[in-house]
């Protein structure tokens, strides 16, 4: 029988009475809102059953919205992948890091003639040009070469007053120290996280290391704290309430991850699933020292319904 499993001190030996069924909480829950990797695909493979529970649960007249931490893509971009694994999903149900960030600016603006520079992939960059945000692409620095024999220092734009940083496979020495120049010494710059996540499916047999790296790249050599934007930050919960008038407390976060996914999901008063199917086994979620915890755990979101 396909289970979802209620997370509490009865279920840390699995017992029969910690099983409900879907259907119990769906009564109580509009909007379901899912993380992607790990989720409903891992890399470009989506996860056996994921079309069918999520045909069923808008059937169920509920709301979905797909929150991702990975901000290598926009929303256009996630839309294409989406379509491409045969998922039925419209753009504006996506909402990713890469588009936190330029939200955030868009209702924290820069100064009049400032800009951003950006240390991730193009999804960050996509999107700052959709909400009309001036920014120095990082990649035209990717393969820029530090020589201090040449006793030559870099000269970093004046007019750059936020560092955004999300993942960049190709970061570089260059990238770094042009962006705590940037942090150090203009004025008023601010530090800006899309996440902070410490490793992810980047393919579909291995873990790999995340924005957390990059991150803290820049935030060891500028003894600055970044303004996170992507979960677990409230920012998205707050533009969906805002936006579609949902209720949190009749919101149900799904993801894999507890630091990110389910502390995203319980700091803001969210219902929360935990599936298995991505980065969390079933020996961290019943650990000591979790960094967060579930309110229910499922093996994968095909098992939502029987």
């Amino acid at each position: 029988m396909n289970v979802l499993y209620e997370f509490g001190e009865a279920c840390a030996s699995s017992s029969p009475e910690c099983l409900i069924d879907i259907s119990g909480l769906s009564e109580e829950v509009d909007t379901f809102v899912f993380d992607c990797d790990g989720v409903i695909w891992k890399a470009d493979e989506l996860i056996k059953g994921v079309s069918s529970t999520l045909d069923k649960i808008r059937q169920d007249g509920k709301k979905i919205f797909f929150v991702t931490n990975n901000s290598a893509k926009s929303r256009a971009g996630y839309l294409k992948k989406f379509h491409a694994l045969g998922l039925n999903v419209f753009e504006d149900e996506i909402l990713s890091c890469s588009f936190a960030a330029a939200a955030y600016l868009q209702a924290y603006p820069l100064d009049p003639n400032k800009k951003a520079y950006v240390i991730g992939q193009s999804g960050i960059c996509d999107e700052l040009a959709l909400f009309d945000i001036p920014f120095i692409d990082g990649s035209t620095h990717t393969d820029c070469k530090v020589d201090f024999s040449k006793n030559k220092g870099i000269v970093q734009d004046p007019e750059v007053q936020a560092v955004i940083v999300g993942f960049d496979p190709d970061i570089n020495y260059y990238k770094i120290q042009y962006a705590q120049l940037c942090l150090n010494e203009n004025k008023d710059c601010r530090f800006i996280a899309t996440n902070l996540d410490t490793v992810a499916h980047l393919t579909s047999d291995q873990e790999w290391a995340e924005a957390g790296c990059c991150v803290g790249a820049i935030q060891g050599c500028t003894d600055k704290k970044p303004i996170l934007v992507g979960k677990p930050s409230a920012l998205l919960i707050d533009y969906i309430v805002q936006k579609y008038h949902t209720v949190p407390a009749r919101m149900c976060m799904v993801g894999d991850r507890l630091d990110t996914d389910i502390a995203f999901g319980k700091s803001n008063g969210l219902r929360t699933i935990l599936t298995l199917s991505g980065v969390t086994t079933q020996d961290a979620l019943f650990s000591a020292d979790r960094t967060a915890q579930p309110e229910f755990y499922v093996n994968s979101i095909a098992d939502f319904y029987a």
